[in-house]
């Protein structure tokens, strides 16, 4: 249809028309020849505006009179208009198509107020200047950092120097993870919002520092101070409304100020030669107190043995001696002599015995008392030995002097047998 009104309203772009480019009739009155060149643009557009006024009901102003003039009818003036019309209202129609990308959400805006929200997709809206729209990423995981900027080493010290509850001033480098959850929110609740949210890290981690220990946030409580942190952020950003969820507090840096490092490295490294100290005196109390302990309970278990050993023996022996005794009550003599006997097979089984011969009554005998020592010293288990006093040599050795009465007895022996039958 628009060819077929191009054509009505006389205006050619085939470039196979002899005639496009040439310009009207009135060009060739001075009787040259038609120029072959390139069309005259300039003449091109003159004779399309001229003829869209004639279109819409203007007169012609052609110079060749009425040849060549052209009037149309009010039909199609009615016709052509339309046409525009339809046209704009399609392409402003189709201005209001838009496509979002997976994990982005389009906010919508009516006359400039929140309308609504759409999801990812093909969507359409009222074209402009009726309907708005903003693309938001909500997917994308933004991180702000506070203290410092790109490198920890660029450090910003009015928003990491912070006080703590025993007075102490301590630099903090920290990064906030954050992503959105209400595309509207974000938007048009609150004004730079990066920036809020980075005061508002700012605000919550001197609020948990201030109620802490410096030691407590250098050391052991680095990831309570990080949870903590989130956990107030999030609740001052849902006051805000700013549509924002708290992700990950990641601390890049927990330090002293530089002015005071090297006094604090001293004072952490004697701490820990300190705790070294404790360590080393704890282990060898540990190695000590158990042998100690140890000690002392063999020492009390063998006192226990030897105390019911003596017990035992003297409770064995006073048994004995009731038993000997109601014996002895009985037969005296006999049970003497019996008593003797084992006494002094007692005594003979652990000494060294020399068996003498007596017929001879010589009142003077030699004893190999060197050789006996010897033979004790290196056997456990003495044995007898039988001495002759034609067997002893005349070696100097030395004597012991025996007297024998009649009977054949030693005089000791003889009047400890006399004493014990009185």
């Amino acid at each position: 249809m628009l060819v077929s009104l191009l054509k009505r309203i006389g205006l050619t772009m085939s470039l196979n028309d002899p005639q496009w480019g040439r310009g009207s009739q009135n060009n060739n009155q001075d009787g040259k020849k038609p120029n072959n060149g390139p069309p005259d643009l300039d003449q091109l557009w003159r004779d399309f505006n001229q003829r869209i006024s004639q279109l819409l009901g203007g007169k012609g102003s052609g110079d060749g009179g009425g040849n060549g003039g052209f009037s149309p009818d009010l039909a199609g003036a009615k016709i052509g208009v339309a046409i525009i019309i339809v046209v704009v209202v399609f392409l402003w129609t189709v201005s209001g198509f838009f496509i979002v990308q997976e994990g982005q959400t389009a906010v919508i805006t009516t006359f400039g107020k929140y309308s609504h929200s759409t999801t990812a997709g093909f969507n359409w809206r009222w074209p402009a200047p009726i309907q708005g729209h903003e693309i938001v990423n909500v997917s994308q995981v933004r991180t702000v950092e506070v203290g410092y900027r790109s490198n920890v080493k660029n450090k910003q010290p009015k928003e990491a120097l912070m006080l703590t509850d025993d007075e102490n001033i301590i630099d903090i480098q920290f990064a906030v993870q954050y992503k959105l959850k209400d595309a509207a929110q974000w938007l048009y609740n609150n004004r730079d919002q990066e920036e809020m949210i980075r005061q508002v890290a700012e605000t919550a981690i001197r609020e948990i520092v201030g109620r802490s220990k410096m030691d407590f946030v250098l050391y052991e409580g680095r990831e309570k101070v990080a949870l903590d942190v989130n956990s107030l952020m999030q609740q001052v950003l849902e006051r805000y409304k700013a549509g924002v969820q708290i992700t990950n507090v990641t601390m890049q840096g927990v330090q002293p100020p530089e002015q005071v490092q090297a006094a604090f490295d001293d004072a952490v490294k004697a701490g820990q030669d300190k705790e070294r100290q404790k360590n080393e005196g704890q282990a060898y109390a540990n190695d000590v107190i158990p042998k100690a302990r140890g000690e002392a309970s063999r020492l009390l278990q063998e006192s226990e043995a030897y105390k019911a050993k003596i017990v035992a023996n003297s409770e064995g022996n006073a048994g004995r001696f009731k038993q000997v005794l109601s014996e002895y009550q009985k037969a005296p003599s006999v049970t003497r002599d019996r008593m003797y006997l084992e006494t002094m097979q007692q005594i003979f089984s652990n000494t060294t015995k020399l068996m003498l011969d007596t017929k001879n009554n010589n009142n003077m005998i030699y004893l190999p008392l060197d050789k006996l020592i010897a033979q004790s010293d290196s056997s456990t288990v003495a044995k007898p030995a039988v001495v002759t006093p034609a067997s002893i040599s005349t070696e100097q050795v030395p004597t012991v002097e025996m007297r024998f009465s009649k009977d054949g007895r030693a005089r000791d022996v003889r009047d400890s047998r006399d004493r014990e039958v009185r």
